[in-house]
């Protein structure tokens, strides 16, 4: 039974439609990457998980149950908008989250310690939040959500505004908390960190799911095409012509490969025809169906969006 599901979620405002029957579902120890463009409401899912905002129609369960207020407690959120105290203390605040999640002061005070050394941030705990750098602060952030030890975690473009080495550190708190069996799932339009992390990804689109699965999943839909490639000593031109000559072989070039062409293909066999032309005319070097990455299926998606009637838009 998966961990968090998400069933048919539906939110309006207005005319607007932020949500329109979402769902998807994560499971323990998965990461999950919750991708879409800005408006396609990742935010307006998040924020109704916490019970933040109230969906029109649909539910949010945990372990088979409704997400309710005593649930809400072991999750822990990391909303895109700092969610810290601009001129209290680092550690005090920290201390203070933690309570509010039920921990003694000795427990809260042993976490904020630990997860602030972690983070990389245990030298900054007598600071105030406003002193610190943005990419501090959002490492504080993240302290927040884990200082009470959640049972699930939520994050809301946890990897914005920091540098590769707080990246790392975080790809590796999330990792960590993945194995000890925490459900994980994160927004962001980093998306070849999505791709690098998460063990499955949704792609949501004007409030609705249009495509999930893990990474190979999603790159294997539709038909690839080959990428072909050879070495500098072979005459580029004949690798061409040899190729054009092959039936059910067209090829495309490859952007700033000039050593290389797409080889598409129309009938069964026709790429090891292909690749035979080419052998017979000079060194191939690589050969292979060139996936997709989730780049270019986001691309896709947010195209299909672009020419698909407008109905409003939300976070």
């Amino acid at each position: 039974m998966p961990a968090l599901e998400i069933d048919r979620l539906s939110k309006s405002y207005g005319a607007v439609h932020a949500l329109r029957d979402l769902s998807f579902d994560v499971h323990a120890g998965e990461i999950f990457g919750f991708v879409g463009s800005n408006g396609a409401g990742k935010t307006t899912a998040m924020r109704i998980m916490l019970g933040v905002l109230a969906a029109d129609a649909g539910e949010v369960r945990w372990d088979g149950s409704p997400l309710d207020l005593e649930s809400r407690r072991t999750v822990g959120y990391m909303p895109e908008e700092r969610g810290l105290y601009p001129k209290m203390k680092v550690a005090d605040q920290l201390t203070f989250f933690a309570e509010l999640h039920g921990m003694s002061k000795a427990d809260a005070s042993a976490a904020v310690e630990r997860w602030t050394d972690r983070l990389g941030v245990g030298g900054r705990r007598g600071d105030a939040v406003e002193k610190l750098s943005l990419g501090n602060q959002q490492r504080v952030q993240l302290a927040a959500a884990l200082v009470h030890d959640p049972l699930l975690l939520v994050l809301d473009e946890p990897f914005s505004g920091l540098d590769p080495v707080a990246v790392d550190v975080m790809s590796d708190v999330l990792r960590e908390r993945a194995a000890a069996g925490v459900p994980v799932i994160f927004s962001s339009h980093q998306l070849d960190l999505v791709e690098r992390l998460c063990d499955r990804v949704g792609i949501v689109r004007a409030g609705s799911m249009v495509a999930t699965g893990t990474i190979d999943e999603l790159r294997a839909t539709g038909e690839a095409p080959w990428l072909l490639a050879w070495s500098e000593r072979t005459d580029a031109d004949a690798v061409r012509a040899a190729l054009a000559a092959v039936d059910g072989v067209t090829t495309t070039a490859v952007p700033g490969r000039p050593d290389a062409v797409h080889v598409l293909v129309s009938r069964a066999g026709a790429e090891q025809a292909a690749l035979r032309a080419a052998l017979a005319v000079g060194d191939v070097t690589q050969f292979a169906p060139d996936l997709p990455s989730l780049a270019d299926l986001f691309r896709d998606v947010v195209s299909e969006e672009a020419v698909a009637p407008a109905e409003g838009s939300a976070a």
